[in-house]
């Protein structure tokens, strides 16, 4: 079982989040979103919500934090329908170009939102440095 915290407030997390479940058939992932301070406080309490804007982060059972492209490529492993891209993102290179590809889309997350005709939140809580 994988736990999977993310920004409830962002479309494409929340897209992710969708398709994800979709691909979910051994219901292995549970989802934690970061403005939910009850469920975060429950499932990560020592969660940072400043940390938690910047980028993904994947739990597993034993105790074992990914964040970011490699929460990401570790979730993917853990569905079937993923797993040869989650093994592919392994080759040589891959993580380079990941973990760039990641950051930029995380940092520009609601621009990408807005430019997708997706509402944003115009507080101070949802807003990445």
């Amino acid at each position: 079982m994988l736990t999977i915290a993310y920004d409830g407030q962002c479309l494409i997390c929340r897209s992710t989040r969708r398709f994800a479940m979709a691909l979910d058939w051994r219901r292995q992932l549970r989802w934690v979103d970061i403005h939910d301070a009850q469920a975060v406080a429950a499932h990560y309490p020592d969660l940072d919500f400043a940390q938690a804007m910047g980028q993904v982060h994947v739990r597993e059972t034993a105790g074992r934090e990914y964040t970011g492209f490699f929460g990401t490529r570790r979730m993917m492993r853990s569905l079937p329908a993923l797993l040869p891209l989650g093994l592919a993102l392994h080759l040589p290179g891959m993580t380079w170009l990941g973990q760039r590809a990641y950051r930029f889309i995380a940092r520009h997350r609601y621009q990408i939102n807005r430019l997708l005709g997706a509402p944003v939140c115009e507080t101070d809580g949802c807003r990445v440095g």
